[in-house]
């Protein structure tokens, strides 16, 4: 007498398990530096917004604002809060003075595992420059 089973063996759900096991060691870094790269853009909105604030504040009182003022409510500060809006970033002004600022976005959180862009900066002239250059397009 013939038997015909069907079913999966043991050996074949090992070979399932090890395929997929394979696939998620390949995807999983590269979804999570793709994650970091998408958080990069919240610290490079925040500064350029803060550039752009610094401006006004710079029209009103002939002075760029300081760290001090960075939260403040504008007119007499920029009305900014100390990390981006998720928190990825940690925001502070440097050098906030007649003749110039430097804004600068350090990675925190989760994002500070993302060493390529781990500081961002932007100053009174539109100068961009990060920890790397493929940071600022």
């Amino acid at each position: 007498m013939k038997h015909n089973s069907s079913g999966v063996t043991l050996i074949e759900l090992i070979i399932v398990i090890i395929v997929i096991g394979i696939l998620a060691a390949i995807a999983i870094p590269g979804y999570r530096q793709y994650v970091l790269r998408s958080h990069r853009a919240e610290g490079k909105t925040a500064l350029l917004n803060i550039a752009a604030a610094q401006e006004k504040f710079y029209l009103q009182n002939n002075t760029y604002a300081t760290n001090a003022q960075l939260t403040a409510a504008p007119p007499n500060g920029l009305g900014f809060g100390t990390t981006t809006k998720n928190g990825w970033y940690t925001l502070s002004i440097t050098g906030g003075d007649a003749t110039g600022f430097t804004a600068t976005a350090t990675a925190s959180g989760g994002q500070a595992a993302d060493s390529t862009c781990a500081s961002m900066t932007v100053n009174q002239a539109g100068v961009r420059t990060a920890t790397t250059a493929s940071c600022w397009p």
